[in-house]
């Protein structure tokens, strides 16, 4: 990535989780995206990329605390928001960039909380870009299907119906007032309530639409960028339309199309702001051959800088004939 310092190893590790959503598939989505290429790919960019291979959560004790009412799996994805949260902070203390490949969405409720206990801890501000068709900012009060990955961004944001989740573990939440939700159609009525009473920001497709996001990335960067934060990326792969990337099973028509996802990756690859990644809810049982793993690693390309050209393309370049 470009300048500001960033780190030029990453360290790579799958979390195969898929009990966190009703469409069983996405413990594929870790192999799919190796097998198309990933780290291939963030090699020939000149990282020093580790892979770790895939977490396990296979002989985790369980904890005593009672699972909540309206909490599909709780116990399971209890053991993966802690295996996360461990190793995730410890990749992170290594200087590596971690990206982590899932898995449901519910993976960030162990990545994001080890990569803000690590930011603390630096005493930097930690943001976190939500690319995604949903908020997934439901707690178990208010949702309506009880799974838990749609529950993720308000338990990083701190919401108080998880608080065992974590166990012993450190639990280093963000205020809502980092969180970025992006290309979000999708929000239930009693989620969108506690969104506005939360003040979290929000760049819906009307938004998009109508400004463009080129115009609504750049506000975010700027964002960043003024308080001397770092940015977290949580990738949904169901932020793009259903006809760029089907490999999902929460599809979304009206998504972010080819272009406008790559604009967004390379605007974010300019800022140097990125820290950590998660890449969630591939589900390779749903794709076509292969075809949306294949365009979430060119996406991950262009933000690590890849570049269709070899010329350099800023994101405040002056167009040719200006």
């Amino acid at each position: 990535m470009s300048g500001k310092n960033q780190p030029k190893s990453i360290a790579v590790i799958g979390a195969p989780i898929d009990m966190g959503a009703s469409q069983r598939g996405t413990l594929m989505g870790p192999a799919a995206l190796r097998t198309a290429g990933l780290l291939t790919l963030l090699d020939s960019l000149g990282f020093e990329v580790t892979d770790h291979g895939d977490l396990s959560i296979a002989g985790s004790t369980d904890l005593a605390d009672p699972a909540p009412e309206r909490t599909n799996h709780y116990r399971e994805i209890q053991r993966w928001t802690r295996a996360l949260s461990r190793s995730g902070y410890e990749l992170a203390r290594s200087g590596a960039m971690p990206i982590f490949l899932g898995g449901d969405h519910s993976l960030s409720m162990g990545s994001v909380n080890a990569m803000a206990r690590h930011w603390q801890e630096a005493e930097r501000e930690l943001f976190v870009l939500w690319l995604d068709a949903h908020a997934d900012y439901n707690t178990p009060a208010t949702t309506l299907t009880a799974n838990m990955h749609g529950m993720a961004a308000s338990f990083l944001c701190g919401e108080s119906d998880l608080d065992h989740l974590l166990g012993e573990e450190s639990r280093a939440s963000i205020k809502p007032d980092r969180l970025e939700l992006f290309g979000t159609r999708s929000i239930d009525k009693l989620e969108k309530e506690l969104l506005r009473e939360r003040r979290v920001s929000i760049a819906d497709m009307r938004q998009i639409d109508e400004f463009g996001v080129g115009v609504l990335i750049r506000r975010v960067i700027d964002k960043v960028s003024s308080r001397n934060g770092v940015l977290h990326v949580s990738f949904d792969v169901d932020f793009l339309d259903p006809g760029v990337a089907p490999g999902v099973g929460t599809t979304v028509p009206g998504g972010a199309t080819y272009r406008e996802a790559h604009l967004v990756m390379e605007m974010l690859h300019d800022s140097g702001l990125v820290r950590s990644v998660d890449i969630v809810e591939l589900n390779p049982f749903l794709d076509e051959r292969g075809r949306t793993a294949r365009t979430v690693v060119e996406l991950i390309g262009s933000l690590f800088g890849q570049q269709i050209t070899d010329r350099p393309t800023p994101s405040n370049a002056i167009a040719p004939g200006e």
